[in-house]
């Protein structure tokens, strides 16, 4: 039974078309968005006595704190257990941290309770997540983290007034500001390319760091089972993840300009956030420590690890835009999957479900 979209089919026999299609029985979703793009400050990761999960797990400890039950990430995809995980990290020269997930006040923060305080949009997907396309848009200047959570702070008392948002703060004046696009296009169920396109909206030539990640979900820290999930770099400059239930993925990463594959752990950072100065170890913040502090002892000079990224420098002249693309396969690669050249589209590959997610999956290899 075809799953292609039908204007005139009724609520009910759409549904059954998805629940009984062929994409579903190939395992069509076994990956989708399933990230969360914030799990810092939720009741999932509260072990606080007095269940206060706002102030257990902030924003401020989410870079550098090892989640139990979930991850996040911006335009973020994973397996449908969540064990590995992909999204995108950004840094734009100016901010004081990675921008690795979405910022928002707490209930305590925000005058109208806990908000988000970004600008994102989700721009298309089809129901067996064969083809998806989200909107980040990401300011040239530093982020107004203090202004956003002063600002609403102030308001608290005068509950009539509005929310004070991201775009209230002047940020995007004069268009200086990214468009970051991120596409995903599956070859087969678990043959997934990836766009990133980064526009610069703005008036002068400017340089915006991209980082693809690539990391396992810690299991390990609450259940140690000895079993294998580990990240390395390839032979052919690609990264490898080994796990002793999905197998093996490679995540191939594409650039004239051959990006830094950088790698550390997806563990707790206890010396920054426990004082405990004598441990050792590459912490789930190294990339935040390497990128925006310079510190090139954080990452694992072995290449190899729990979380990975493809650290990209990308510097776009004023209106300009720049590609990146790459691409991760579990097992053997697809229908007609090209070794030489990864970034190929196979002929075989099947359409995606809707009209206008067909034309942008054809558009990947032009």
């Amino acid at each position: 039974m075809s799953t292609h979209d039908d204007p005139t089919a009724s609520l009910d026999t759409m549904r059954f078309q998805l629940a009984t299609g062929p994409r579903v029985n190939d395992r069509w979703r076994v990956w989708g968005p399933y990230l969360s793009e914030r799990q810092w400050g939720t009741v999932r990761e509260d072990y606080s006595p007095g269940g206060t999960a706002w102030e257990y797990l902030p924003h401020e400890h989410a870079r550098s704190r090892a989640y139990r039950w979930g991850e996040d990430g911006i335009a973020g995809i994973s397996d449908d257990r969540q064990r590995l995980c992909f999204a995108v990290a950004l840094w734009n020269g100016q901010d004081a941290i990675l921008k690795e997930r979405l910022y928002g006040l707490t209930n305590n923060e925000g005058n109208h309770g806990e908000d988000v305080k970004e600008l994102y949009y989700y721009l298309d997907a089809t129901p067996s997540h064969s083809y998806l396309k989200m909107l980040y848009k990401y300011p040239q200047r530093a982020f107004p983290y203090a202004a956003l959570l002063e600002e609403n702070a102030r308001r608290k008392s005068q509950p009539e007034l509005p929310e004070y948002e991201l775009l209230d703060t002047g940020i995007f004046d004069d268009d200086r500001y990214w468009d970051v696009f991120v596409e995903y296009a599956k070859a087969s169920p678990e043959d997934i390319l990836v766009r990133i396109t980064v526009h610069n909206r703005g008036p002068e030539e400017s340089t915006l760091h991209v980082l693809p990640q690539l990391w396992f979900r810690n299991l390990w820290s609450w259940k140690p089972d000895g079993k294998t999930r580990r990240l390395h770099r390839g032979a052919d400059g690609s990264v490898i993840a080994e796990h002793h239930r999905l197998g093996e993925y490679r995540l191939h990463v594409e650039g004239a300009d051959q990006p830094e594959l950088l790698f550390c752990d997806n563990d707790t950072n206890v010396r920054r956030l426990f004082g405990q100065k004598a441990a050792k170890g590459f912490f789930k913040d190294a990339f935040h420590d390497y990128v925006v502090q310079g510190d090139k002892s954080a990452v694992n000079p072995a290449q190899t690890g729990t979380k990975s990224a493809a650290h990209y420098t990308v510097t776009v002249p004023a209106r300009g835009s720049r590609e990146i693309r790459l691409r991760l396969v579990g097992g053997v690669p697809s229908v007609s999957g090209d070794t030489e050249n990864p970034f190929a589209i196979p002929s075989a590959a099947p359409a995606p479900t809707s009209a206008d997610a067909a034309l942008q999956f054809e558009d990947f290899d032009s």
